[in-house]
């Protein structure tokens, strides 16, 4: 079996990962970088792709994605 990942990627406003350092504002640290800034947060299974809508803060994400990790937990074990 395949190991199913489920994670939280920070994305633009276009849903492009943003993977530049950002201020804790969101806006990027070098303004030359060329990022637009962090505007949400995707949860992303290697299974399901995009898991429900996005999410405008972490705190928010992070309970998404461990409730569908637990759901793919259920339905090995089932």
């Amino acid at each position: 079996m395949a190991r199913i990942t489920v994670r939280v990627q920070p994305s633009h406003a276009d849903n492009t990962p943003c993977d530049h350092p950002v201020k804790p504002s969101g806006k990027p640290r070098d303004p030359d970088s060329g990022c637009t800034g962090r505007a949400r947060y995707t949860v992303l299974c290697t299974t399901c792709g995009p898991v429900g809508e996005p999410h405008r803060l972490r705190v928010l994400a992070d309970p998404a994605a461990a409730t569908h990790r637990g759901e793919h937990r259920h339905h090995t074990t089932h």
